[in-house]
Order: C-alpha cells, then structure tokens, then sequence
C-alpha cells in the first residue's frame, strides 16, 4: 500500500501517433502538441523499447519551466523503430535467422527526418537507441542540432549477467526456443515485472499503471508473428556492433560527433556498465558526461525531471554563439 500511496495522480496518457512513410515502409511515430516553428526533438529507444518509454520526459520538455517562460517551445516526436511498437516490419527484413543492423536502424531515423523537412533536430537515444544515434550524429551531422545519450549501448567487452543474456537469446536457433518457452510458461505480468527490475534501479518507481500499460502491451505484441524475430535480429546487430573494429566501429563514430553531446548513465546500471563514463568522456571531446546516483537504464522514465533540466542546459548552450574552440583534451565539462 505504501508503494501505491506515492502516486498522488494517475500518469498521463501515451502522447498520440501515425504511420509516417520513410524509405521502403512506414514507422509509427508520436508526438506531443506543439505551436509552429518550435524546435524540433526526437527520441529513439532501445532493444525491446516503443515511443512511450519517452511519454513522461516529452510532457517535461514540451512546454518551457516556470522559471524560463521565454525559453523556446519544443516539438517533441519518438519513434517505433521499424518491428518495434506499433511499427510493422520494413519489407527489406529482417528475415528469420537474419540481423537487423544498426545501421539497418539509422538509415530508418535519417530517413524520418529527411521526410519531416524540420532539421537538425535535438536527437535522444537511450541504450541500443542511443547507439543509433551516434551513427546518425556522425554520418550525417547536418541533421542533428544536439545529441542527448542516456545509457548508450557503445561496445563494452567486459562480461556482465545481463548482456550475456542478450547474447545468449542471439545464438540461431537458442534464442527463439527460448522466447517461446518464457511465453509458454512466464505470464506477461511476470516476464513485465522482471524486466522493470532488470532496467529500473528502484522499481517502485514506476506507476502502477504504468506498469498495467506495459503488461498489455507485452500480450498485444505476444499476439504478433514477427515481434520475437526482430527482438532476436535486432539484439545481433547490436553485438555485431559489440565486436566490429575499425574506422566504422560506434567507438570510432562518437570521435566524429561534432554537435554538443550529453551522455547520461546511471549508478545501478544492470545492463551498460557507469564506468563507460570515463571511455565517453574522452570520445565526445565537447560533451558533457554523468553518471546519476540511484540510477539504472532508463533515467528517462525513473527520473524524467532531473533529464528534462540537463537536456535544457545542453538546448540552451547550443543557442548560444559559438565561442573558440578549446585546446584538445580542454575544458569539457563532465561530471
């Protein structure tokens, strides 16, 4: 009881969406209500994640604080990325056995933002979300204004429990027999309420209702023929990443990142490991890097206010003029 007492006011709504055609299919995309020429923000979430894992943070962000009423109005818009959510699958893949790429995922945002015609935007990506996000903010820096990481999924070759789980289900054909064996025998509020505990420092954090949300939502994409298919396609292409060297490795990427950065990672992070920090500090040589205490994979959705104030110092910074640029290995500010 004392759990449900906390929450004093039932949590919003998921914000409203429609299929928009990008390439050679459709994404679902939802957006919050916004007044002409506000700057534009997109969010992309991670491995087994849809658009509303960003509904708290966008009702943050769309309307300037109280204290800053002169502060420019935000369009926020997140994505289903193709599979995910209510997004049907592109007709290029993946197939079954087959690996949906993260490149596969960044030509998909490109193209999102080449069809909204509202670039550069400020772009958010959270785990594997956040991995898309630093190839599009180094293959195509014309599209992006300010980049926000929260967790990023960038390769990390020290075992941990929980990513040897997501390697383990990328195994062909272990991973599918064991999907449908956790569907077969773990009721949807049970496999719900393990992955909040996996993900959320504090899992008494989330709204009950929120999590009623994301149960229904899990049997709805039980329901689906290809949802496990591109859960497993998706989670290769991601340890492809994990394992790729070279000039076109996500490491490689991040030193090419030219717009303002803010890279976000939480303490009690069970899946990207806080000390990444240090390694992001270097890479985005003119970000901004922390770690928050009490904190797991997903700050967005267990502390959207403490999110919300950081993304506006990073929109604020990137409206200011351009000052000279700071002797190598100078004075970002990391914390």
């Amino acid at each position: 009881m004392q759990v449900l007492s906390s929450f004093m006011t039932d949590p919003i709504a998921p914000w409203p969406g429609e299929l928009v055609a990008v390439g050679a299919g459709e994404v679902f995309v939802r957006s919050a209500p916004a007044p002409e020429g506000a700057e534009p923000v997109l969010f992309v979430h991670g491995l087994g994640g849809s658009a509303t894992n960003w509904t708290d943070l966008m009702d943050l962000l769309r309307r300037p604080p109280a204290d800053r009423p002169d502060e420019p109005a935000l369009a926020c818009a997140a994505l289903d990325l193709p599979g995910f959510g209510f997004s049907p699958v592109l007709a290029s893949g993946p197939r079954p056995g087959g690996v949906y790429s993260i490149d596969d995922m960044a030509r998909t945002v490109c193209d999102l933002i080449d069809t909204r015609g509202n670039w550069p935007v400020h772009l958010v990506g959270n785990s594997m979300g956040g991995a898309v996000c630093v190839r599009v903010a180094a293959r195509r820096p014309d599209l992006v204004r300010t980049l926000t990481l929260i967790a990023p999924a960038l390769p990390d070759l020290r075992p941990r429990l929980l990513p040897m789980r997501v390697t383990v289900l990328c195994v062909p054909r272990v991973g599918p027999w064991l999907l449908k064996r956790a569907q077969q025998r773990i009721s949807a509020a049970d496999r719900t309420a393990v992955s909040i505990r996996d993900i959320y420092a504090d899992p008494t954090l989330m709204d009950p209702k929120r999590l009623a949300e994301e149960t229904a939502e899990l049997v709805r994409r039980d329901g689906l023929g290809y949802a496990g298919e591109v859960l497993l396609a998706a989670g290769r292409g991601l340890v492809a990443e994990y394992v790729r060297r070279g000039p076109r490795s996500l490491w490689r990427d991040a030193i090419r990142v030219t717009a303002p950065t803010l890279v976000i990672y939480g303490s009690h992070d069970r899946l990207v490991r806080p000390a990444m920090a240090a390694p992001a500090a270097r890479a985005f040589r003119g970000g901004r890097v922390m770690v928050l205490s009490r904190t797991g994979h997903v700050a967005m959705m267990e502390h959207p206010g403490l999110v919300a104030k950081e993304m506006r110092e990073l929109f604020a910074g990137a409206r200011r003029p351009a000052l000279a640029p700071a002797p190598a290995g100078g004075d970002a500010a990391r914390r």
